[in-house]
């Protein structure tokens, strides 16, 4: 995959406050945590679930578009 599929479907605001709570959890969050509620864990996974979607978006209109 390249250097694209990782933010598929991100709009460049959204990446921008991505990297601003990213940042901000890594310094000033909690100290650790256990997967299921650590603050970075859940947003990174909530970026991974929007990048799906909009993947599967993408390739639902590709199909669509199709003979």
């Amino acid at each position: 995959m390249g250097a694209k599929s990782d933010r598929e479907g991100l709009s460049l605001w959204y990446r921008a406050i991505y990297r601003i709570k990213h940042f901000g959890y890594q310094m000033y969050g909690p100290a650790q945590l256990d997967e299921h509620n650590d603050p970075v864990r859940r947003l990174e996974q909530q970026r991974a679930e929007k990048v799906a979607a909009a993947r599967r978006a993408r390739v639902e209109r590709e199909r669509g578009k199709q003979p």
